[in-house]
């Protein structure tokens, strides 16, 4: 039975959520890391094995994680708190809210970056790098001025606090109608520029040639890693975003537009960036460093490459806001139904806490750069502590409360609500439902777990 709540906040469609969900699942690693994992590691092999990965363990879990939340109408403390009465599973709620200010507070170091070089872009500074080395000294040389990192990351937090302070509707709802859509056109426009470009092919073919050679045992858990990483499981982004849906939506359909949505944004993220990489003759080995090192080269060099540049790094900052938006809100949504604080007070309180917190992460790359601790930096420290460890272990909670400690009796009857006719259609897809987020999906994120703490 759903534990109502007549005054908490909803989604005013659909739409809305689903354009919301799937902004909180693209963000920064959908541009960059997943066509670059995909072009090293087999092309289409390795997306088909991330398909599968994806079916087996994203699936099952985002519809956990929306259920629980859907369901209590609560944040993911208050959740698991509602399900069990129980400190210990109210404890791994708060593991995700943590998580969820941990992330924040160093990836908006990051996404100030890419705000910071659309300015790059607009003043034309690309014009003048003709070597991935010398884009990258001026990189080097915008990170290391505290005042230029320390800035944008502050520029970009107060625009992630605006959306959450106005509320579901008339902040993150309003702001995802308008930013995902721009996200789309941008990035299809940068597609099609790409696959007009000279020895485009070359492009398509790192990306979709199948070369099972290239595919091991680590190349499934990394295909592992990024289905569960890729759609923001384990941090109570999707909890609390499912706790403001109505229960006339279907679960299952909504999460598997969200996984269309994230596969489908990254994988014209690959055509956009390595048509254009090929046809300027770059190196695809860049990595971490491709949009930093060497977009802005491929900028110099194609044709109309000052408005594709403006245009990519306002794409980017827009999937880099989305996913903020979704962190700051868990962190809201928990001092809002817990601690009964407004939800300005607490936007505005917590998004400057993890501005505050996320400082040291930025001088990382300058004042505190040989401050280091196990040979982290603190940036480090913090990206492993999240990424490597809260991550997973909330995933593997979540799975693990919702086949173990709530029951499938009580989740499978919330879970029809909105979806009756699906699985009226498909009864197999409950059992289905049942098997993966029992058995498969747990063990499956503790591989993920153990491969990111260097144990397996």
């Amino acid at each position: 039975m759903s534990i109502q709540n007549s005054n908490r906040e909803n989604w005013g469609s659909k739409l809305g959520f689903i354009l919301a969900a799937a902004g909180s699942a693209i963000g920064l690693g959908n541009i960059w890391k997943f066509p670059y994992v995909v072009g090293e590691n087999g092309g289409a092999a390795f997306i088909i094995i991330y398909l599968i990965c994806t079916a087996v363990i994203g699936l099952p879990v985002i519809i956990a994680e929306i259920l629980l939340g859907r369901t209590t109408q609560r944040n993911p403390v208050g959740a698991f708190y509602a399900l069990s009465k129980s400190k210990f599973w109210a404890s791994i709620g708060g593991m995700g809210v943590f998580a969820g200010f941990v992330i924040l507070s160093f990836y908006s170091v990051v996404a100030g970056w890419s705000f910071g070089y659309i300015f790059e872009a607009i003043n034309g500074v690309f014009n003048d790098f003709q070597t991935p080395q010398a884009a990258g000294q001026h990189f080097e040389a915008l990170v290391s001025n505290v005042y230029w990192i320390v800035g944008f990351q502050f520029l970009f937090t107060l625009v992630s606090i605006f959306f959450v302070y106005r509320g579901v509707q008339k902040g993150i709802e309003q702001g995802s109608k308008i930013m995902m859509p721009v996200l789309f056109v941008l990035l299809f426009i940068l597609m099609i520029r790409g696959l007009t470009l000279p020895n485009a092919e070359k492009g398509i073919e790192f990306l979709f040639n199948a070369d099972w050679s290239l595919v091991n045992g680590q190349t499934v858990l990394m295909a592992l890693g990024q289905a569960f990483f890729t759609l923001s499981l384990g941090m109570g982004a999707m909890m609390t975003y499912g706790s403001y849906m109505s229960k006339k939506n279907s679960i299952p359909t909504s999460a598997i537009q969200i996984i269309f949505l994230d596969t489908l944004i990254a994988l014209v993220a690959g055509v956009a960036i390595f048509t254009a990489v090929f046809a300027t003759g770059q190196d695809t080995n860049a990595g971490p460093g491709l949009i930093f090192h060497t977009l802005p080269v491929v900028f110099n060099k194609m044709p109309g490459g000052y408005i594709f540049s403006i245009l990519f790094f306002i794409l980017l900052t827009i999937a880099a806001i989305t996913s903020a938006i979704s962190l700051l809100e868990v962190i809201t949504a928990y001092f809002v139904d817990e601690r009964k604080w407004s939800r300005k007070k607490a936007a505005i309180v917590f998004g400057i806490v993890a501005f505050v917190f996320g400082v040291p992460s930025a001088l990382s790359f300058n004042v505190l750069s040989d401050t280091t601790l196990f040979g982290l930096t603190y940036y480090g420290i913090v990206d492993y502590l999240a990424s490597n460890i809260l991550l997973p272990l909330g995933g593997f909670f979540i799975a693990v409360f919702v086949a173990w400690r709530w029951g499938f009796d009580k989740a499978i009857v919330n879970l029809k609500d909105g979806a009756g006719e699906l699985f009226a259609k498909y009864p197999w897809m409950l059992l289905g439902w049942k098997i993966l987020i029992k058995y498969l999906a747990p063990i499956l994120i503790f591989l993920v777990f153990l491969n990111s703490i260097g144990l397996f």
